[in-house]
C-alpha cells in the first residue's frame, strides 16, 4: 500500500478515519470505480468501532422517543448488513422481562410496531409470553413479581472484524487503505483543499498526496481535522461514554439477549451472549476528554452491576467481570441540551467552504447509509463522474470457508486461533502489534482481558518471526500491551 502512495500521487478520494464509516464510505466509493484512499492513523476500528454493544439493531428506545425516521431506516440497514455479511452476523432472539400487566401491553405493542416498521426485512415475529415461557427464554434471571415477557429479534455482529472486512474489501476493489498513518496537514491551492499530509508513524516517513476531495470521518475526533481547515471553527462534536461489562455465561446461561427498557436514567440495559462470555451495558456519561483508549468511571461500574443483579439470580460481583470497555459516541452538539441521552443518533454531513466534507454521529448499524450519503456529497464536491451506489447488495470480507480455523494446535488456550491464523493477520490484515491482534482481529482483550495478557508473549513471538522483529521488540510488545490490558481488568 505505501509502494502505491509513491507511485500514485493523486486520488479521487482522500478518506481520514478507518472506523465504520470511513472503511463504509472506502467501500462504497471504490465499488462505484473511483481512486480512493484511505488512511487511518491507528488501527482499523481502533476507537469506537470496536467497543459497540454488539448489535445491529433499529434502536428500541428512538421509537419511544418518536424518532420513526431513524428508526426505519437503521432497520433497513440491519436488513442489507445481516444479508451482505451472514458470516460475522446472525439474528438474536431478546426478551424484555415485565413486572405489570400494563407494561406488558405498552412494551408489547412498541415492540410489535419494531416489527412492523422492518416489513420484508423483518427478522422474526414479535410474542408476548408467559412466565413460564419468559423463565424458560431467559434462564438464570429472576421471578420474583414477573408477569411474562416480550420476545423480538434484533441482529447481533462482531464490529472490530466487520471494520477489518470492510477494509480487505475496499482493497479488493482497488482502494489504497493504510494503518498506522496520521494526517499532521491539509494542503489548499486558491483556498480549495487539495489533498493532505500524512506520516507513517512507524517508519517516520512524510508524504504529501493529491486528492479532488477530503472526507473527514474520525468520529469523535471530527473536530481536530476541522481545525486543520478552519482553525477557528466551532466545535461540532459532543462525547458520550458507554461502557461494557463482560462476565462468564454462568451468570446468564441462555442464548438469548435480555433487554432491560428503563434503567434509572432512562436507558435501555442489555445482557447479550457474545461469543461464550456475556456483554451488560451500557451507560451514557458526558465526557469532556476525548481519547483512544477512554476508561470506564467508577460510577459508570457500579450502575451496570447494580442494574444487572436487579434482574439475575446469580449475583455479580467485581471480580466476576473478565473484561470492562468504553467507547465514545460522536453525538452531534445541539445548543442547550445538557443531556446527552437527548442528542440525536442520526448522522450529520458538514461541508466547509475549502470543501471539506466531515460526517460525524450515526451509528454501526447505519454505517452503509453514511458512506453512501458522503460519498454523494464528495462527488457532488469534486465534480467526480456521477455513478451509482451499489452496496445495498455487496458481500462483505471473506466467505466462511476462508476463515475457518484449523482445530487444535491453538496458540494459547483461551485464544482459539493457530499460528497460521496470526501469520494470515499480518500478511493479509495489516495487523502489526500485539494488540491488533488480541484487541480486532481476535476479540480476546474484549471477552477476558486476564487471558489476553497470558496470550501476548506467544503471540509477539509469532507476530515477530513473520516481520523478522528481535527479542527486544517482543518484549516491548508485550510490556505495552499487558500495560493497556491492565485498564480492561477492573482491578
Amino acid at each position: 500500500m505505501l509502494q502505491r502512495i509513491k507511485e500514485e500521487k493523486e486520488w479521487d478520494i482522500i478518506i481520514i478515519g478507518g472506523g465504520a464509516t470511513g472503511l463504509g464510505s472506502a467501500v462504497d466509493a471504490a465499488t462505484r470505480g473511483y481512486k480512493t484512499l484511505l488512511i487511518e492513523q491507528f488501527d482499523f476500528g481502533k476507537g469506537t468501532s470496536s467497543r459497540s454493544t454488539k448489535l445491529v439493531h433499529g434502536g428500541v428506545r428512538y421509537l419511544e422517543h418518536g424518532n420513526i425516521k431513524l428508526v426505519m431506516e437503521a432497520l433497513r440497514e440491519r436488513g442489507y448488513l445481516l444479508k451482505n455479511a451472514p458470516h460475522i452476523t446472525a439474528a438474536l432472539p431478546f426478551i424484555v422481562p415485565v413486572y405489570s400487566s400494563l407494561n406488558k401491553l405498552y412494551y408489547g405493542t412498541g415492540l410489535k410496531l419494531y416489527d412492523a416498521l422492518s416489513g420484508k426485512l423483518s427478522l422474526g415475529k414479535t410474542r408476548i409470553l408467559n412466565k413460564e415461557k419468559t423463565l424458560r427464554f431467559l434462564p438464570g434471571i429472576c421471578d420474583t413479581n414477573l408477569k411474562g415477557g416480550i420476545l423480538y429479534y434484533d441482529g447481533q455482529f462482531d464490529d472490530a472484524r466487520l471494520a477489518v472486512e470492510l477494509a480487505i474489501t475496499a482493497a479488493n476493489y482497488g482502494a489504497g487503505i493504510l494503518n498506522y498513518c496520521e494526517v499532521i496537514d491539509l494542503t489548499k491551492t486558491n483556498n480549495k483543499i487539495t489533498g493532505v499530509v500524512f506520516e507513517d508513524i512507524i517508519d517516520e516517513i512524510t508524504y504529501e498526496v493529491k486528492s479532488k476531495v477530503v472526507i473527514n470521518s474520525t468520529g469523535v475526533f471530527a473536530d481536530s481535522i476541522m481545525q486543520l481547515d478552519e482553525p477557528d471553527e466551532n466545535i461540532l462534536v459532543t462525547p458520550s461514554q458507554g461502557i461494557h461489562l463482560v462476565v462468564d455465561k454462568k451468570f446468564f446461561p441462555g442464548n438469548n439477549a435480555m433487554m432491560i427498557p428503563k434503567t434509572d436514567d432512562k436507558r435501555v440495559l442489555f445482557a447479550v451472549p457474545w461469543h461464550d462470555k456475556v456483554v451488560l451495558g451500557t451507560t451514557d456519561t458526558p465526557v469532556d476528554e476525548i481519547s483512544f483508549d477512554p476508561q470506564p468511571l467508577e460510577e459508570e461500574i457500579e450502575f451496570v452491576i447494580q442494574h444487572a443483579n436487579r434482574y439475575l439470580e446469580q449475583i455479580i460481583t467485581r471480580k466476576d467481570v473478565r473484561s470492562m470497555f468504553a467507547g465514545l459516541r460522536p453525538l452531534v452538539r445541539k445548543r442547550g441540551t445538557k443531556n446527552t441521552s437527548l442528542l440525536s443518533r442520526d448522522h450529520t454531513i458538514v461541508v466547509s467552504k475549502a470543501g471539506l466534507i466531515t460526517i460525524t454521529g450515526g451509528k454501526w448499524t447505519t454505517y452503509r447509509k453514511m458512506a453512501e450519503d458522503a460519498i454523494d456529497n464528495a462527488a457532488f464536491v469534486a465534480k467526480l463522474p456521477q455513478k451509482d451506489c451499489v452496496t445495498k447488495t455487496l458481500a462483505i470480507g471473506y466467505s466462511k470457508d476462508d476463515i475457518a480455523n484449523e482445530e487444535n494446535n491453538y496458540v494459547h488456550e483461551s485464544l482459539h486461533f493457530t499460528q497460521k491464523d496470526i501469520e494470515r493477520f499480518v500478511q493479509k490484515e495489516m495487523a502489526i502489534t500485539v494488540e491488533d491482534v488480541l484487541a480486532r482481529r481476535t476479540r480476546l482483550l474484549f471477552l477476558d482481558a486476564y487471558a489476553a495478557i497470558d496470550a501476548a508473549k506467544p503471540v509477539a513471538k509469532i507476530l515477530a518471526s513473520v516481520m523478522k522483529k528481535d527479542e527486544s521488540w517482543i518484549n516491548e510488545q508485550v510490556e505495552s500491551f499487558t500495560e493497556l490490558a491492565k485498564q480492561y481488568c477492573i482491578g
